[in-house]
């Protein structure tokens, strides 16, 4: 099955506020293979935009640190898969755990 997947990046990392992130890490994959990378930056964040933005892009997956309930309602209207609570650790081991099954989603801290 082929799934692409985004990362809100601080460096290399998860950057653990996903609407104030500098860039995106876009993994797409296929039958659990990774198949191809490319790192996108987001528009100005705007509250609400990126579900939209990241739907566009054909995301069909996201794996973040915390994120508001609002964002994660958005992200499910556009039929997009929502993980937080991730780790703070590089993108590439975060997809590999979640290709896996073994990624660790937790508490997610975001107030908003």
């Amino acid at each position: 099955m082929k799934k692409r997947i985004a990362i809100p990046l601080a460096d290399d990392n998860l950057c653990e506020h996903f609407g104030h992130c500098r860039q995106f890490a876009i993994v797409d994959t296929d039958n659990m293979n990774i198949t191809g990378e490319t790192l996108i930056v987001p528009p100005p964040h705007e509250p609400g935009l990126l579900p939209a933005w990241l739907a566009g892009q054909g995301v069909t997956d996201v794996i973040a640190g915390s994120m508001g309930q609002r964002a994660i309602s958005l992200f499910n209207n556009h039929n997009i898969n929502v993980f937080t609570g991730a780790p703070l650790k590089k993108y590439s081991d975060l997809v590999n755990d979640f290709l896996k099954g073994t990624l660790e989603a937790g508490a997610n801290y975001c107030d908003h």
